[in-house]
């Protein structure tokens, strides 16, 4: 074990910085596992993180980085054990307790999965939360009823990390997936996933959506939120589903009852920060199974290094990224 480590720290003691600096282990918040981290991932949520009107950190010195992968070091929880690989992701981390941009993470045990069978620790980040959100989507629909045979699945923001990792799970099930971005020139990186279509955004809704529309998909995977969502609901088929995650086009969704009266349409929420422990290891072992694409490396925007992070999260606040960065520790 090292005396110091790296992470990157952002801080406004006397001046908003973001810089990457020495720490210790003295320097980490309580925890019962001691993580040597392998990979972290860069998420919207982190570049909010790393400005000064972000409402993310709730208080200074801090490290961000919502999700992480590495080596259990040492633990004083029995299910964990020394080299054991572990993902940690949501909760606090990143957010009120020091998250994974960093050489070292102590990580309260009841946050952290054990790596499942068929997935390394690089594999494990490039979902991070992300594709666990996307994921937790899946699992939503196909609790709901969708199925491959019953028609096309819209995924919405589809050059996101939610949104590319949904494309690529769905259509390693065998769904007709139709992608939905507001980027159209990135068609071949979609295809490339999976998807058997490419909608604009204008396509899927813009401006006022009507009450109900013409029914064209089963279900829909949404990262967006917003006016777009209305329109999605109106044009859901009979008994379909909305499985949504995302606010990037606002909070306020226009709609009325009547996709959900007329249509049994239902709309479920998707939350990747509480969801439970069981719940959530079982999500994980999908990930690593029957959900894990063969396009999983496609996801992959870029690997960086910490002292990269800056740049990366300024980036993804302007929507410079497509897929996944990784951050890679070890």
């Amino acid at each position: 074990m090292p005396d110091t480590f790296q992470a990157l720290v952002v801080d406004k003691s006397e001046q908003f910085t973001v810089q990457v600096k020495e720490l210790s282990l003295e320097d980490l918040p309580a925890g019962e596992v001691l993580i040597r981290v392998a990979y972290s991932s860069v998420n919207y949520k982190d570049g909010l993180a790393s400005i000064p009107n972000g409402n993310i950190v709730r208080s200074y010195p801090f490290v961000p980085g919502i999700d992480l992968s590495g080596t259990v070091v040492s633990s004083t929880d029995s299910r964990f054990r020394e080299g054991q690989p572990v993902i940690a992701t949501s909760y606090g981390i990143g957010v009120s307790h020091y998250g994974g941009f960093s050489e070292y993470a102590r990580i309260p045990a009841e946050w952290v999965v054990p790596l499942p069978e068929g997935l390394s620790l690089r594999e494990a980040m490039i979902y991070g939360t992300a594709g666990f959100t996307a994921a937790l989507s899946v699992q939503a629909l196909e609790d709901q009823g969708a199925a491959p045979d019953k028609g096309t699945v819209l995924v919405t923001g589809a050059t996101g990390g939610v949104g590319g990792s949904a494309v690529a799970m769905l259509a390693k099930k065998g769904y007709h997936v139709a992608a939905s971005t507001g980027r159209t020139e990135e068609a071949g990186y979609l295809l490339a996933l999976g998807a058997a279509e490419i909608l604009s955004r204008e396509e899927v809704g813009s401006g006022a959506a009507k009450p109900l529309d013409k029914q064209r998909w089963q279900a829909a995977v949404d990262s967006v939120g917003g006016e777009p969502l209305a329109a999605i609901l109106s044009k859901i088929a009979y008994g379909g589903a909305v499985a949504a995650s995302g606010l990037t086009a606002g909070t306020a969704v226009p709609t009325s009852v009547l996709p959900f009266i007329l249509r049994g349409v239902s709309l479920l929420g998707i939350d990747s920060v509480s969801c439970p422990a069981g719940k959530r290891q079982m999500i994980w072992e999908r990930m690593a199974g029957d959900l894990k694409p063969d396009t999983l490396e496609s996801l992959v925007d870029r690997e960086i290094r910490l002292a990269e992070l800056p740049a990366a999260l300024e980036d993804i606040l302007k929507s410079n990224t497509r897929g996944r960065v990784l951050v890679r520790l070890a």
